[in-house]
């Protein structure tokens, strides 16, 4: 089965609280069941983490290189300044590997300092303004990679 690592950035551990009217009612919680449902009706294992950390999310998408896991990656705070996170989103594309960069909201169509994402280059892909649902729609777009051998 193919690994999937959707990994989530800063303050989204408080999804369901934050700015609901954004980012919607559901929780953690939530996302991680849906996202195991919806992995696991196309095929790939699927595991759900957030951290506040920014080293912490760069060592796990080191992780996915290492481990040839594919990504779903909401970065947050990160997309917009952490060049870091970029290099590191790099090496999973740069191994052959999907990353699909997703965002609950859609950043272009906020506060302007939203609009830079400085991962959006080297993703393979990018999801926004469709909220949870834009993890399925990622979730999608993987197995469609995985299925046509890309």
């Amino acid at each position: 089965m193919t690994r999937v690592l959707v990994l989530n950035g800063p303050n989204l551990g408080r999804l369901g609280v934050r700015e609901p009217e954004i980012y919607g009612h559901a929780t953690p919680a939530d996302l991680e069941k849906a996202a195991g449902e919806w992995g696991g009706d196309l095929g790939l294992d699927v595991e759900v983490r957030q951290t506040d950390d920014e080293a912490t999310l760069l060592g796990w998408l080191h992780e996915a290189v290492d481990t040839r896991a594919h990504v779903v990656l909401n970065p947050a705070a990160f997309t917009h300044y952490s060049y870091g996170m970029r290099d590191a989103a790099a090496q999973v594309t740069g191994t052959g590997l999907t990353l699909v960069e997703v965002h609950l909201s859609n950043p272009a169509a906020r506060e302007s300092f939203r609009h830079l994402s400085v991962v959006a280059g080297v993703a393979t892909g990018t999801i926004a303004g469709f909220g949870f649902e834009g993890y399925r729609l990622a979730l999608e777009a993987v197995a469609s990679r995985v299925d046509r051998g890309e």
